[in-house]
């Protein structure tokens, strides 16, 4: 059991989990919103409900695209992002506020994701060898010439006013 929570936390953490269930949630609560019936009044706006039905698919499949491929997260995102304050004026005042807000704060999560710690120490450890690398070039570059020069800025600054 420990191992498949292990592969679980590992695979979540690779991905940004919390803003695409935060953005479907958005989306399944506008269709329940806009399928919504009181008593002889059923309550849906736009094109005779079809936004109402199109909006919140279109948000529930935003998450699921964004937890399926993570490296597309922004563009995802910044669509969620867009579709969800646009169900402000489709979708019963986008749910009635509730899932407008939820879908919003989920793209805006999904958007400013980054990757794991793990990631980010790669990059920094191949930064650090390229310049590592830089460095040697430059010294060997330097014995090869002779002696490398130590001078300080008031050396330099004397040399050039002379």
């Amino acid at each position: 059991m420990s191992t498949r929570r292990a592969r679980f936390a590992a695979w979540s953490r690779r991905r940004p989990l919390v803003g695409a269930i935060l953005i479907a949630v958005g989306g399944v609560e506008m269709f329940f919103s806009g399928q919504l019936d009181l008593g002889n009044i059923q309550v849906q706006l736009g094109f005779s409900g079809l936004q109402a039905t199109i909006i919140p698919v279109a948000l529930v499949l935003l998450g699921v695209l964004i937890v399926a491929m993570p490296m597309h997260r922004i563009f995802y995102g910044v669509i969620a992002l867009a579709i969800s304050i646009y169900s402000l004026v489709g979708v019963n005042l986008g749910g009635f506020i509730i899932g407008m807000v939820v879908s919003t704060v989920g793209g805006v999560i999904a958007v400013s994701w980054v990757p794991a710690d793990g990631e980010r120490r790669l990059r920094r450890r191949e930064a650090k060898r390229a310049t590592r690398q830089d460095e040697e070039a430059a010294a060997e570059e330097g014995d090869a010439d002779g002696a490398t020069a130590d001078l300080t800025i008031d050396e330099i600054t004397a040399a050039s006013a002379s």
